[in-house]
Parts: structure tokens; C-alpha cells; sequence
């Protein structure tokens, strides 16, 4: 009969406080970094576009104002993919940031599950050795189908990032190609 250990369940509540203070630490670094960066756009779309605004008002004739419009529509849609781009990759960094934690206690977590097994292995009484072999082998499974399963989640991240990439460069050069036509 097992007892119960107070310093363990301490040590345990300790380490998870911790664990989750840092996941609150990093996630909250990733929204002020969306903050500075919705705080810039702010700011820069109102100080660089209200010329170009103006200039559209001002304009003479409909070519001037046609002229005017495209001229504020241009660096509109390149800032705004600049800035989808950069919203990407602070949600990247912060995901990848939160991903490695949880790989981190995963690893720990197949490291216990093994450490156990191998104690129920030892502690088998004579005759289970089909069962335990069952079991061994369950467990195997199981950890080899969770590792194909973080394998195949990351080529689809991956595959994901380049199409995102692939349409965010094909808009971009449309908007290009459809100012230099005006």
C-alpha cells in the first residue's frame, strides 16, 4: 500500500503554478506584440494616407481623381498584406512558443507512461507475460500513432504556410498589376 508523499503533491503544484505563469507570460507577450503593432498601423494610416486623401479631393478632373484613388489604393493593399503578414508571425512565434511547452510535458508524460509500464513489467506475477506483452505493445502503439500525429500536423502547418504565402503574393501582384493598367 502506497502512501501519500506531501512534498510531491507540493512540488507538483509548484511546478504547475510555474508552468502556468510562464504559458500566461507568453501569451500575453504575443497580445502586447499585436497591440504595437495595431497601435502602428493606427497611427500610420492616419499620418501617411490623409495626402493622398486629400489629393483626391483636390482633384480637378475624374483622370486626376482616378489618379489620386489608385495612388491610395496601392500602398493601402501592401500595407495591409505587410501587416496580415506580420500578424501571421506573431501568431506564428507565439504558437510555436506554446507548442514546444506542450511538447516539453508531452515528453514528460511518455517518459512516466514508460516509466510505469516497466515497473508493471517487472511486478507482473508469473503467468501475465501475454497480458503484459498486450499491454506493452498497446502502449507502443499508442506513443508511435501520437508521434505520427504531430509528424503529419506539421507538414500540414507547413503545407498551410506556403499557400497562405503563395495567395498572399498572387493578391499582391494583381493589386500591382491592376495600378499599372490605370
Amino acid at each position: 500500500m502506497s502512501t501519500i508523499n506531501v512534498e510531491q503533491i507540493l512540488a507538483a503544484n509548484k511546478s504547475a503554478v510555474a508552468e502556468a505563469q510562464t504559458l500566461a507570460a507568453t501569451t500575453l507577450a504575443g497580445f502586447e506584440k499585436l497591440v504595437e503593432l495595431n497601435m502602428a498601423a493606427a497611427k500610420a494610416a492616419l499620418l501617411e494616407g490623409s495626402a493622398d486623401l486629400m489629393a483626391s479631393f483636390t482633384a480637378k478632373s475624374p483622370a486626376d481623381m482616378m489618379a489620386a484613388q489608385a495612388a491610395l489604393l496601392q500602398p493601402l493593399a501592401a500595407k495591409s498584406v505587410a501587416y496580415g503578414r506580420s500578424v501571421y508571425a506573431i501568431a506564428t512565434e507565439t504558437t510555436a512558443a506554446l507548442s514546444e511547452a506542450a511538447e516539453v510535458k508531452m515528453a514528460e508524460g511518455q517518459k512516466s507512461v514508460a516509466a510505469a509500464v516497466e515497473q508493471l513489467v517487472k511486478n507482473a506475477p508469473a503467468g501475465s507475460e501475454t497480458v503484459v506483452a498486450a499491454f506493452t505493445s498497446a502502449v507502443s502503439a499508442g506513443q508511435n500513432a501520437i508521434d505520427s500525429a504531430k509528424s503529419s500536423a506539421k507538414k500540414a502547418v507547413e503545407m498551410a504556410e506556403k499557400q497562405v504565402a503563395s495567395a498572399t503574393d498572387s493578391a499582391l501582384n494583381a493589386v500591382k498589376a491592376t495600378a499599372r493598367k490605370k
